[in-house]
This record gives structure tokens, sequence and C-alpha cells, in this order.
């Protein structure tokens, strides 16, 4: 991806790192909350670069998206999955597809955030 992507320098890198990023979109019904994520594709790189300590980096990963549902009373639960629905998904070759589905999809690069900024339950 390159400068014009609309992805923030912090969230492209987490990605590359294969870090997982998510953002909460619009739900089908007022009691009910959505989320989308991006889990980046881990390769056995990444598992022998995690086992030694350290993250590696990867600007040709592919990513899998997945688009959840939830009952809005449950997302801060250990229950959170009851009345869960997956919404969509899919799996991208590389950056470029993951900007496209995200177009496709609606969804902003710009929006996503680490999980721990969020109220994703995953």
């Amino acid at each position: 991806m390159d400068e014009g992507s609309g992805w923030p320098t912090d969230k492209l890198t987490a990605l590359r790192l294969g870090r997982r990023l998510v953002t909460e979109v619009l739900a089908s019904r007022p009691d009910r909350r959505a989320f989308v994520d991006i889990r980046p594709e881990q390769r056995k790189p990444d598992v022998q670069a995690q086992d030694e300590g350290w993250a590696r980096s990867d600007a040709y990963r592919g990513f899998r998206l997945e688009h959840w549902e939830y009952d809005g009373e449950r997302v801060e639960g250990f229950d959170y999955d009851i009345g869960a629905a997956l919404i969509r998904s899919a799996d991208t070759l590389d950056e470029s597809d993951l900007t496209i589905v995200l177009n496709a999809w609606g969804v902003r690069p710009g929006a996503f955030v680490y999980p721990w900024d969020s109220d994703d339950p995953r």
C-alpha cells in the first residue's frame, strides 16, 4: 500500500507486523453491535520470529476479514458469542486486495483501531 491508501502509518505497520485491527460498524438493529476485524496471515517465519521474541514485518502477507454482529447486551460479557452472527468474511492475498474488499464493504482504513482500543469482544 502507498501513502494514498488511507492507512495511518501506525496501523499499516501493525498489519505488516501481523497484528490484528478492528473497527465498529453499523449493526442491523439498535440492540446489536457489529465489528469488522482484520487478522494478518501468519506464516512459518512469523511463528519462528514469535518463538524468538520478535515480530517479523511482511508487506506481502494476506489477510482474513470478518464482519461479526453481536447482541449488544452481551458484548462486554463472557457469553458474547450467544446470538453472534458472522455477517461476511473474506480472505485477501495482499494489501491491495485488502483495500479493495474494505472499499466494497464501505469500511475506511482510517477507522481501524487496535483491539484493546475497541469494545470488540474477540
